[in-house]
C-alpha cells in the first residue's frame, strides 16, 4: 500500500492527509504551501464578521493617518490563515486541538502581501489519559513574503497513534 493513499476496492484509491503521532520527529519543520495573498475583501469580511469594529482595518482614511500609513490587516486573520495553512501537515487526523500559547505579532501584515508559514515541532509524548493517542506540541511561524515574520505561535493537539484515526475507521 502507499502512504497516503487508502485503498477502498474495486480498483478504487482515495489520497489521504496528515500524520500520526509517530510521524512527528521532534526538530522536523513542515514548510506550508501555498502562500496566501491577503486581500482587501478577505481582511474586511473576517474583521466585519468576527465584529472588530476598529477602523484601523477595513477605513482606508483611518489606516492612512496612523503610523503605518495604511489599514493592517486583522492580526487574528492573519493566525487563522497560519491555522489553516498548517492543518494538512499538523492537525488533519487531529482528535482535538488543545490550545495556542505565545502568540506574538512582531511585524504587521498589510493588504496584498503573501503569507507563508512553517511549523516545527518543539514536543510529543503518549497521552496519559487517552490510549492510542499523543500530544504534539508545535511552533508555527508566519513571514511575508520578504522572508519577514509577521506572527508566531506554539500550538498543542491530540493526535492519534498509527491506525487510529477516524478516518482509518469509515469511508472518509
Amino acid at each position: 500500500m502507499v502512504k497516503g493513499i487508502k485503498d477502498l476496492g474495486n480498483n478504487r484509491y482515495r489520497e489521504t492527509f496528515g500524520r500520526y503521532f509517530e510521524d512527528f520527529e521532534i526538530g522536523h519543520i513542515y514548510e506550508h504551501r501555498p502562500g496566501r495573498t491577503i486581500t482587501q475583501s478577505d481582511n474586511t469580511w473576517f474583521t466585519l464578521l468576527t465584529m472588530n469594529t476598529h477602523p484601523l482595518h477595513f477605513d482606508e482614511e483611518y489606516g492612512k493617518a496612523t503610523e503605518f500609513g495604511k489599514t493592517l490587516v486583522n492580526s487574528t486573520f492573519t493566525v487563522a490563515v497560519m491555522v489553516g495553512m498548517s492543518v494538512s501537515d499538523v492537525s488533519q487526523k487531529a482528535i482535538a486541538n488543545l490550545g495556542w500559547t505565545d502568540i506574538v505579532l512582531p511585524h504587521p501584515l498589510f493588504v496584498g502581501d503573501t503569507l507563508y508559514a512553517e511549523s516545527e515541532v518543539l514536543e510529543k509524548r503518549l497521552s496519559e489519559s487517552r490510549e492510542n493517542c499523543g500530544i504534539v506540541t508545535v511552533q508555527t511561524t508566519g513571514t511575508n513574503q520578504d522572508d519577514v515574520v509577521v506572527a508566531s505561535y506554539k500550538r498543542s493537539a491530540l493526535i492519534p497513534t498509527t491506525g487510529n484515526a477516524v478516518d482509518d475507521k469509515t469511508n472518509y
